[in-house]
């Protein structure tokens, strides 16, 4: 049993564009999974694929490149409520340290927490605020057919890899790359050269994978897949709203 957790398992990750640590929304994996209960992760990916099947779940599977092999192997990447129904049915004690994990990354968020410490300062962020969507939200309105052309072009297909998807925003492929990478939608795992979505963009219905089965490891035998990030149709239309708000 694996008592030493490696802090990468678990993902704080931002949501939005410029989102804040306090904003953060946090996501366990399969492997963490694993070490906290001495589980065999193929036995723990085996039952949240099982959940999955039965809808149960709403993770996607998610690629982690091996250190050491360099090879891409799946994992889940669970919210808080996944990570809770997957180990229900684990025992007491196996439960009680997924929760007690949990409790100490929440801990951790919350120490990242600026709260205004006087109600001048309170005012001030909120007008601070207010202004910057009221100048967001007058640049939106004169983009809006842009928009709402590209909404259209993104209901009538499915999704698309990412140099497609600049073509149809009109954006140098690479400079599209990089704000995807900045801006937390898809990041490479260390020493490979595969671009991967993130968690909770793939949650929120913006990025899929396509899956391709490769054959199993040589030596360990594990199940070994390459996934490729697309846009979809959803996540085509925020791009284009962002273009057009000048985030993009």
């Amino acid at each position: 049993m694996h008592s030493a957790i490696d802090a990468s398992n678990t993902k704080l990750v931002a949501l939005a564009v410029g989102d804040s640590p306090k904003l953060a929304h946090q996501f366990m994996s399969t492997r963490e999974i694993a070490q906290l209960t001495g589980k065999s992760h193929d036995n723990v990916l085996r039952d949240a694929r099982r959940l999955v099947a039965e809808g149960v779940l709403k993770s996607e599977e998610t690629p982690y490149t091996h250190p050491q092999n360099g090879q891409s192997y799946p994992e889940f990447l669970l919210s808080q409520r996944d990570t809770l129904v997957l180990v229900s049915g684990y025992n007491s004690q196996l439960r009680a340290r997924i929760i007690d994990r949990w409790q100490d990354l929440e801990a951790r968020v919350v120490a990242q927490v600026r709260i205004p410490q006087t109600f001048a300062e309170a005012l001030r962020l909120a007008a601070d605020q207010a202004e910057q969507n009221l100048q967001l939200q007058q640049v939106i309105q004169k983009q809006a057919p842009k928009v709402a052309a590209i909404k259209r072009l993104a209901s009538a297909c499915g999704a698309i890899c990412i140099t497609d998807a600049a073509k149809q925003l009109q954006v140098a492929p690479s400079k599209l790359f990089d704000w995807l990478e900045q801006n937390r939608w898809i990041f490479r795992r260390k020493g490979s050269k595969r671009w991967i979505a993130y968690q909770p963009r793939i949650t929120s219905g913006l990025m899929k994978h396509k899956v391709t089965a490769l054959k199993p490891d040589p030596e360990t035998g594990i199940e070994r897949a390459a996934f490729d990030p697309l846009v979809t149709p959803k996540g085509l239309a925020r791009l284009a709203e962002l273009k057009a708000g000048g985030s993009l």
